[in-house]
């Protein structure tokens, strides 16, 4: 059955929480918007516009959200992710991985034709060349791109200011794009738990971005858009006076990973709430320091810790994968709840482990209030 046909009934029934069908992906709908609109406000505060990334969510319904609150639009991993978007009527899209098939670049010069405002990353000259021609073949529309710059990863992007100056020439000598700026997305420096390593980390890879734009601009190629920054760095991007906007997508959510870290440097806690959690239940209580739950390694991301309990549960418990259908939940300080109670987790990563559910349940305390589709849930091409 789907989780329409198990618990559109269940909408807005005082207490509904507790009978749904579990294992269940749950959105916080009051934290989910303090989120939204926390970070929304930061950026405008700062001058900076916000382009969140939707990978993170892969739902239309979260996108428009964001964008009633002020983002000029929302970054998307792959085409499909856009597509579903665009779908949806959400426009400012930008694809922040570089289309290379020549499937995939037909599909990207249709999508052109229909989404406003439409963007990509490019970082070779050859993609260049060859994006150019789908987009002649599929219409008049140019389309937008910005050249991806390498932070240092060695995943996609130029690696050296020449390399950049060498795509803009080829972007420049195809008459069907047209050049908009550069993307850096520094994916590794949002995790440094510390705040004043993770500043030192983003001083080191500014100055390499700057070297870039530098020749850039040298070449006659200022941008117009510097896009980047996220979640974990997004206190640091601002002060950079480097990007013109970011690409923040955790925040929404706020998962344990980036709970870990400290984003403010103040000492002044998360700026963000958990809003994305897993309702769980006990099936099996024999033993008397542990409790089985119907959670495994199929309701969570695994590339990270094991999720956290946030209630239903004694201090001091603690969860470990089980299989793939089951989670332990061990204490010995404290009375384990019994056969059929509900225990919430956190999201140990959130992009992942939306990924592996069909619809968000969106709760107001423990009152269902919504159910909303998980649309570009498996877009990843």
């Amino acid at each position: 059955m789907t989780d329409e046909e198990l618990h559109a009934h269940l909408i807005d029934q005082q207490g509904s929480r507790g009978d749904l069908n579990t294992p269940v992906l749950v959105v916080e709908l009051d934290a989910l918007g303090r989120n939204i609109a926390k970070m929304a406000a930061f950026a405008d505060m700062h001058g900076v516009k916000l382009r969140p990334h939707a990978k993170t969510h892969k739902s239309p319904e979260i996108g428009r959200r964001q964008i009633e609150a002020g983002a000029i639009g929302l970054c998307c991993a792959k085409i499909g992710e856009a597509e579903v978007m665009a779908d949806a009527g959400l426009t400012g899209l930008h694809i922040t991985s570089p289309v290379v098939s020549p499937p995939a670049m037909t599909r990207l010069a249709t999508l052109n034709l229909r989404s406003e405002a439409l963007m990509c990353v490019v970082d070779d000259p050859a993609n260049v060349r060859a994006l150019g021609t789908a987009v002649v073949a599929a219409g008049e529309v140019p389309l937008s791109v910005a050249i991806d710059i390498d932070p240092g990863i060695r995943r996609t992007g130029v690696p050296t200011p020449e390399a950049a100056v060498a795509v803009l020439e080829a972007i420049r000598e195809t008459p069907s794009l047209r050049y908009r700026g550069v993307q850096c997305y520094c994916g590794f420096q949002q995790h440094i738990a510390g705040f004043a390593e993770r500043e030192a980390a983003m001083l080191d890879r500014a100055a390499f971005v700057r070297s870039v734009i530098a020749a850039l601009s040298e070449a006659g190629g200022r941008p117009e858009i510097v896009t980047g920054g996220g979640t974990g760095t997004h206190r640091i991007d601002v002060a950079l006076d480097l990007f013109t906007e970011l690409q923040v997508g955790s925040y929404v959510f706020m998962d344990s990973q980036y709970l870990a870290c400290d984003l403010t440097g103040d000492g002044g806690g998360p700026p963000f709430e958990t809003a994305l959690m897993i309702d769980a239940r006990v099936v099996s209580a024999t033993g008397p320091a542990m409790a089985t739950l119907d959670a495994g390694f199929k309701a969570f991301a695994t590339d990270a810790e094991p999720p956290q309990i946030l209630s239903g549960a004694p201090d001091g418990a603690k969860y470990f994968f089980m299989g793939d259908e089951h989670g332990a939940i061990f204490s010995i300080s404290g009375v384990l709840p019994g056969l059929a109670e509900v225990v919430t987790l956190a999201a140990p990563h959130c992009d992942p482990t939306v990924n592996l559910y069909d619809t968000y349940h969106v709760v107001q305390g423990d009152t269902l209030r919504a159910l909303w589709p998980i649309a570009a849930r498996g877009r990843s091409r």
